[in-house]
């Protein structure tokens, strides 16, 4: 596969290496890899595939397929939200009067969210349960190898739409590595394309509408929608909350014995319309300080 020239993107408050890694491989979005030789991530959302890399000066590169002209330099920002006052953000936190949300922070000070597509980042946390990166990434491979269309001729696959999935089987999804996931995928792309517009109506929904809606799909608890809402819809008030979370706020801010719902509440109350911003530098600082 050829690609273009490297092309320097701009960028107001660049990445350090630890907050792009963390950006791309740190739990938000599946598809992303980095090409250890070379230093290079390469990843995919919706028709894109690009590479990024930081120079020998930090400032970030991209470059993508030549068979790929459609991948314009504005998606890569509106994906990448470069254009996004990040420390405006970060200045409307808690920190402080939060210590720990201020060592969270200033351990990753240029991590970042992206904005990936609505469809995906559904059936990429659908596919997280009881499961980790490196296990959520190889699902989310095999369903594109499988299922995706291609992005370009020589490259890799798209993840599958979820007309795509329902033309599918549960048995086949299982085949995938899907184990019990495959059952909620399989039923959820069903309903889904009895509805081919829904997706696009819970996204355009005020957080809580829009909560209530994905958690009526089968296998989509509280954790799922509101990940899938804060990566994928930049509701950023949604507070997910997994076993990293859990910890954090139990062990940090002293809140054993409460429940998720609870656990949720506080964040939503306590970190303000930002909670998803702040929680990823919460739960970034607890996987690395380990």
């Amino acid at each position: 596969m050829k690609w273009t020239d490297w092309q320097i993107l701009s960028i107001e408050n660049p990445f350090t290496a630890n907050s792009l890694r963390e950006t791309l491989d740190g739990g938000q979005a599946f598809r992303w890899s980095l090409i250890e030789a070379e230093n290079i991530w390469q990843g995919t959302w919706g028709p894109h595939l690009i590479q990024l890399q930081l120079d020998s000066n930090q400032s970030l590169q991209v470059r993508r397929p030549i068979e790929n002209n459609f991948t314009t330099e504005q998606a890569i920002r509106d994906y990448l939200l470069l254009d996004t006052d990040w420390n405006a953000i970060i200045d409307q936190l808690p920190w402080r009067s939060d210590s720990h949300l201020q060592a969270s922070i200033r351990a990753f000070p240029e991590l970042r969210l992206l904005n990936q597509p609505f469809n995906e980042t559904l059936l990429g946390f659908m596919c997280s349960a009881t499961k980790q990166i490196p296990q959520i990434k190889i699902m989310c491979a095999n369903l594109a190898n499988e299922l995706g269309d291609k992005i370009v001729p020589s490259g890799p696959n798209a993840l599958p739409t979820w007309k795509q999935i329902a033309q599918s089987s549960e048995e086949f999804l299982r085949s995938l590595g899907l184990g019990f996931r495959a059952k909620n995928i399989k039923r959820t792309a069903d309903l889904i394309v009895q509805e081919p517009n829904c997706l696009e109506t819970i996204e355009s929904l005020p957080y809580e509408e829009a909560k209530e809606r994905l958690v009526a799909f089968p296998g989509v608890g509280s954790k799922i929608a509101d990940c899938t809402l804060l990566f994928g819809a930049r509701k950023y008030e949604a507070f997910p909350v997994d076993t990293w979370i859990i910890k954090v706020l139990k062990t940090r801010y002293g809140l054993e014995g409460w429940s998720n719902p609870q656990l949720e509440r506080f964040g939503r109350i306590h970190l303000g319309s930002y909670a998803g911003y702040a929680q990823q530098f919460l739960f970034a600082y607890e996987r690395t300080s380990r």
